[in-house]
């Protein structure tokens, strides 16, 4: 608990510091924009306007940030990507999203940890978890959840058609001990099994790989976790049942949230009529959100981890959709 307070006091401390940090330098830029028109200064004014522009770009971060209050949404938080059906294809641009995510987090100062991924036959990723560790990942990265939709010419067809691929993504809380999460450990199935994909051969030597099975009461289906990322199968087993406790947790703030029950119920197909954003790299260039309609032609941007645009506008839309339901 007193580790929970102290990191909501830090947060708390880190929001007004910025607060202050940005009245500062623009009491300083609207100084320097009169002086610039006072003396005629076009450079010095368009510096200012310059200015002016990047702090109202963090002041609309800011106070989107100030929105994150979600009981878990301050968390550090795990993120799984899943191909659809169509082999290497759905395989590649599954390890395309992997690289996304781990471009969008490094560029915002968040640790990465791979806490599981499965080579695909021949190549891509048959699955991929990791877990992003800094001040608000979860709050930014469930906005993410659902079905990416691609459209390409696939570098595997010999004949260069057109194909449309599908990858499922899902955000879960990293669950810290002020979160009591109970779950029967006679009622969860442990298979242990050999490690595969990237880790050398030491890794591979033995069953060390964890996965975890477990049906929560009043579900039809079970939640199933692995983890594979280190040599030791006593650390997998404890990472793993960190991302069982997660994963319950975020269950059950399913079914608090409306808008989390939609994402869930988007998972139960990777396909048509699931999708949350389209990435078309052929015939056009261009990736749309279908939630909020915001798009953009900088393709290569957004697949090298440009997604704040995307993440902002459905964290508004999706603060606004719970605020008209509290509403009525």
């Amino acid at each position: 608990m007193a580790q929970s307070l102290m990191r909501e006091r830090n947060r708390l401390e880190a929001s007004m510091t910025a607060i202050r940090e940005i009245e500062s330098e623009l009491g300083d830029t609207i100084e320097l924009s009169e002086l610039a028109e006072m003396d005629g200064d076009e450079d010095l004014f368009d510096e200012a306007v310059k200015v002016l522009k990047r702090l109202h770009a963090r002041s609309s971060r800011a106070e989107l940030e100030a929105l994150l209050s979600g009981e878990a949404d301050s968390n550090d938080s795990y993120i799984e990507i899943h191909p659809g059906a169509g082999g290497t294809e759905a395989q590649d641009w599954a390890a395309m999203l992997t690289r996304m995510y781990s471009r969008w987090a490094n560029d915002h100062g968040y640790k990465v940890e791979v806490i599981e991924e499965q080579a695909g036959d021949e190549a891509g990723l048959k699955s991929a978890t990791l877990l992003v560790k800094g001040e608000n990942a979860y709050g930014w990265l469930k906005t993410e959840a659902g079905v990416h939709r691609l459209v390409r010419i696939s570098p595997y067809d010999s004949s260069a058609r057109r194909h449309t691929s599908f990858a499922s993504v899902w955000a879960y809380p990293l669950v810290d001990e002020a979160i009591d999460v109970d779950i029967p450990t006679n009622e969860v199935r442990t298979d242990t099994y050999r490690a595969s994909g990237a880790g050398g051969q030491h890794i591979n030597k033995t069953d060390s790989a964890i996965r975890l099975t477990y049906t929560p009461p009043g579900e039809d289906k079970p939640i199933v976790v692995q983890c594979q990322n280190d040599r030791s199968q006593h650390k997998n087993r404890a990472t793993a049942w960190n991302m069982l406790r997660a994963r319950v947790y975020e269950l059950e703030l399913q079914k608090r949230e409306e808008a989390a029950q939609a994402e869930a119920d988007s998972k139960t197909e990777i396909g048509w009529g699931r999708q949350i954003r389209s990435y078309v790299l052929q015939p056009y260039q261009m990736v749309k959100d279908l939630r909020t309609n915001v798009e953009t032609s900088n393709t290569q941007g957004v697949l090298d981890g440009d997604l704040d645009a995307f993440m902002a506008a459905a964290l508004a839309a999706r603060i606004d959709d719970e605020n008209a339901a509290d509403a009525e």
